[in-house]
């Protein structure tokens, strides 16, 4: 049913991201010379990385023993120790869990790795520290690259929409079962990642394999926490609920990012993306969503990300334009008039057959369907 790959098959076969990967590495080829070694923790390798040629390897943010750093130093290798007293891991060679960004959770929101990362970025933005700024970019293309090796190969569709659609409501409901047909078709959903029309996306992925009625239900238990506000403790703890009663659901993805800090990320998404530059997140988004994108109604952001979608199909400088799909015509024509414009760009050009308006929430599957041709 879910066409995401595992991720480690597809990356550079010169980046070693696990203990198993360096031990089948050095067992195979007797050398680790020009390779990158990512984020692993080394302590108990020294034997190895003392009798194993290192000449022109990278090592990022690897723990070690000090003689075995200093041999390989003198080998010729660049050693990048991890940094000490950071809510993050600026080398990660994975995108995040859920598990990981919300872990110890039962302490309340505030004690989670998601929050203390927002928090260290909300102290550190202000002081322009250019070491603080240089750790951001390096977790990001981490990040980035690891998304890339987890979706090559995958159809992804994005869904778009707003943070403020609260659980129990009926739109909520819609971008649930959307998000389940999507994932149940063989695609893989990404989103925003966080709360709202975003949120019910993702679940209605990790519903995919499960009878009709395990979402049904899953509507009602977290219709008892609506909203991440006032208290986003209740509101994970909803979702991790849901999580433990169906475990091993759907995959898809979340790529949110710590810029809008007051609003978490959401526990549904198998693979979370988490980024600190807003921009790199959005444009990594939308680029990745190859199979199309679905924008349910939102408000200043989903209009953003509507003329950044449109954008490159316009000029076709991505290639192929991509289908488009607006749900709710009254929300796109009359609150936001978002759509003649839209049409209007693409009048004449190859993008005019990738874009559709559509009424409801269940007609936007058939609609891409149509568009991708």
């Amino acid at each position: 049913m879910q066409t995401m790959p595992a991720h480690a098959a597809h990356h550079d076969d010169r980046e070693i991201e696990t203990l198993e990967e360096f031990d089948a590495t050095v067992a195979a080829r007797g050398t680790l010379a020009g390779l990158r070694v990512q984020a692993v923790d080394l302590t108990d390798r020294t034997r190895e990385l003392l009798g194993t040629d290192t000449a022109g390897a990278v090592f990022l943010g690897c723990a070690m023993r000090e003689e075995a750093a200093a041999k390989i130093r003198t080998d010729g290798a660049l050693v990048f120790p991890p940094v000490p007293g950071l809510p993050f891991d600026p080398y990660r060679g994975h995108v995040y869990t859920p598990d990981e960004l919300f872990e110890s959770l039962a302490d309340g929101y505030e004690a989670t790795p998601d929050a203390r990362a927002y928090a260290w970025f909300q102290r550190t933005k202000a002081d322009r520290d250019i070491y603080a700024s240089m750790l951001r970019a390096v977790h990001d293309d981490s990040v980035s690259d690891a998304l890339d090796e987890l979706l090559s190969g995958a159809r992804v569709v994005g869904v778009m929409g707003g943070h403020a659609m609260a659980r129990g409501t009926l739109e909520y409901a819609g971008a649930a079962r959307l998000g389940r047909e999507l994932a149940r078709a063989g695609l893989t959903v990404a989103t925003g990642g966080g709360p709202g029309a975003m949120e019910a996306a993702n679940l209605g992925a990790y519903a995919a394999p499960f009878g009709d009625e395990m979402l049904t239900e899953s509507l009602e238990l977290l219709a008892k926490a609506p909203h991440f506000t006032p208290s986003i403790t209740q509101w994970a703890t909803a979702a991790f609920e849901i999580r433990a009663r169906w475990p091993q659901g759907g995959r898809s993805v979340g790529i949110p990012t710590w810029f809008y800090g007051h609003e978490p990320p959401n526990a549904f998404a198998s693979h979370i993306a988490k980024y600190f530059a807003n921009a790199t997140r959005e444009d990594g988004l939308l680029a990745r969503s190859t199979a199309g994108v679905v924008f349910l109604p939102g408000a200043a952001g989903t209009v953003q990300e509507i003329f950044d979608n449109a954008t490159p199909n316009y000029y076709e400088s991505r290639g192929e334009p991509t289908p488009m799909v607006l749900v709710d015509r009254a929300h796109w024509t009359e609150k936001l008039p978002t759509w003649p414009l839209l049409r209007s760009l693409a009048r004449g050009r190859s993008m005019e057959a990738r874009i559709a308006l559509v009424e409801r929430i269940e007609e936007a599957p058939e609609a891409l369907k149509r568009l991708g041709g």
